[in-house]
């Protein structure tokens, strides 16, 4: 472990001491536990909104055959060659 000083208003001070001793454990893990839950908070923060940009973005499209209707031809099709679940 590295030793880091760090600055803390009076208001933080008493809720990581309350914090500690309402756990059982010491004031450092309570702010290393602090700061791990912020880094992966942040680290997902550009997929999540990689993955927000591309939500809906063929919501508008008309060309896109319905899922439901291709489920339905390919069930058909399984029928016809055999290949049906049902049988088994």
């Amino acid at each position: 472990m590295i030793r880091t000083q760090i600055y803390l208003t009076e208001e933080e001070k008493k809720a990581i001491e309350k914090l500690s001793d309402e756990r059982g454990t010491t004031q450092s893990n309570i702010i290393r536990e602090a700061i791990d839950e912020y880094v992966v908070k942040e680290k997902a923060k550009p997929k999540k909104k990689s993955i927000m940009d591309f939500a809906g973005i063929w919501k508008d499209k008309k060309d896109i055959p319905d899922v439901r209707e291709m489920r339905e031809g390919w069930g058909r099709r399984m029928k016809r060659l055999g290949l049906d679940s049902d049988d088994s």
